[in-house]
């Protein structure tokens, strides 16, 4: 099973960065103000990893515009699930729920491409 919270939190760091060549708003729309600087040593991927990943996302973003709207807002942005959870006037409840579609859609598109990360080869190698 994979540790997709850590991947996508890896690559929400590579997508923020410069190289990352993926060109995301640098505020998400209807986010303006809870938005913070880039904290220094976030964790990154590598470039395959996050151009795989990036596809990934991208087919939520046709099939289920909200959950990518809430994926990108966590982990590229890093807005919190409460603030997300204000701003959408709803509880944090459903917000992890909706989260955690869409963890799971793009855990699914992996596993239909039979496709292996780099960082999860890396974890193994701790792991074990």
């Amino acid at each position: 099973m994979r540790d997709m919270k850590s991947l996508l939190e890896k690559w929400g760091g590579w997508a923020a960065t410069e190289r990352s060549g993926v060109n995301y708003a640098h505020v998400a729309a209807g986010f303006r103000g809870l938005v913070t600087a880039v904290p220094a040593g976030r964790p990154v991927c590598s470039d395959n990893d996050g151009m795989i990943l990036d596809n990934c996302i991208s087919r939520l973003k046709v099939n289920h515009p909200d959950q990518y709207a809430l994926l990108v807002a966590h982990y590229h942005y890093r807005i919190s699930l409460r603030s997300i959870a204000r701003r959408r006037r709803c509880a944090d409840g459903t917000i992890r729920k909706q989260l955690q579609a869409a963890e799971g859609f793009v855990e699914g598109v992996l596993s239909a491409l039979e496709i292996e990360l780099e960082d999860e080869n890396d974890f193994f190698l701790c792991a074990g």
